[in-house]
């Protein structure tokens, strides 16, 4: 069976980058480096975070659009989690006219002159069998960060994330496949992470969630492995509460037993199938972005590389699956 190339890429809104990872302007076509940049990773499933839709800074570029036209995905979504403007150090400025909330758009809406928004998209050239998006609070407090064309550290407060997930149609059978985009503050998206896997527990497996968790190492599969593990172990809790509820019963004594122990809860599958530097692009040096997985044998696992490219101050991640 062929392999699928399955990627997830942080577009850093489609900006182009010198080689030393110093900030471009953006040229008359602003969507060209983007649809450049995309169509190299020829990927069959693309997870895209810091995507713009209308945003003056990217040239009011549908970046989902383009990204979706220079790759050939049949279906696409794009989840808005802000409608506004960026505003350089305090966040973002709502547009009053745009929707409150969470926003979906989707290759229908092309051209709908809606106001400018930016979030999480997820683009495939497989069949879709269904698809679902939510949105995540900010954390009440930011942190300072290093910020691109920036000395220093810049505050920087956190702001809303978005995540789609798409059942897919795949040669062995259905698959789920999330993209998502993760708050940087530590501890909340662990807790957004955890809720991913609540949330998609319903979905077919095998289950593939892809991303800029702002998280490293062996941090992401522990969290997901752990809220399963969790979800497993929370019968037998309760067998022990009910247990020690039970009315005493008369001491007898009997010979010595050897005590046995309780084996502990394990992880449960959840595993990287890429693990290599994404950031910065220009010279990697800690993997925020990862492709994790749960159901998908080893064997079906490919290579993987993170191929440099002309935007963003990420690379993206792309690894070969066969599902």
């Amino acid at each position: 069976m062929s392999q699928l190339r399955i990627a997830t890429f942080n577009l850093l809104h489609g900006q182009p980058l010198a080689p030393d990872g110093v900030p471009r302007p953006y040229p008359a076509d602003a969507g060209a480096p983007l649809a450049e940049a995309i169509a190299a990773l020829d990927a069959d499933v693309l997870a895209l975070q810091e995507v713009d839709r209308h945003q003056p800074r990217s040239g009011g570029a549908d970046q989902a659009a383009v990204a979706a036209g220079a790759m050939g995905a049949g279906d696409w979504r794009f989840a808005a989690a802000l409608h506004g403007r960026p505003a350089p150090v305090a966040g973002w400025v709502p547009d009053p006219s745009g929707p409150n909330g969470l926003q979906v758009y989707g290759p229908g809406e092309v051209g709908d002159g809606a106001p400018p928004s930016y979030g999480t998209a997820l683009l495939t050239r497989l069949p879709v069998r269904h698809w679902r998006a939510r949105r995540f609070a900010p954390a009440p407090f930011g942190l300072p960060l290093r910020v691109a064309g920036r000395r220093g550290l810049t505050p920087v407060p956190d702001e809303p994330r978005a995540a789609l997930a798409a059942v897919l149609e795949g040669g062995r059978g259905p698959f789920t496949v999330v993209a998502a985009h993760l708050s940087f503050v530590p501890g909340w998206n662990m807790a957004q992470l955890a809720g991913i896997r609540r949330w998609i527990a319903d979905l077919p497996q095998p289950h593939l969630v892809l991303g800029d968790f702002n998280l490293v190492g062996a941090v992401p599969r522990t969290v997901l492995g752990g809220a399963t593990a969790l979800e497993r172990t929370a019968p037998r809790v309760r067998v022990r509460e009910l247990r020690a509820a039970r009315p005493a019963r008369p001491t007898v004594v009997e010979p010595r037993r050897r005590r046995v122990r309780e084996p502990r809860a394990r992880l449960h599958g959840w595993y990287d199938l890429a693990r290599t530097p994404t950031y910065p692009s220009h010279r990697p040096a800690v993997q925020f972005d990862h492709v994790l997985a749960v159901g998908v044998p080893r064997a079906a696992v490919g290579p993987a590389a993170a191929p440099r490219a002309t935007v963003s101050d990420h690379r993206p991640l792309l690894v070969r699956v066969s599902l």
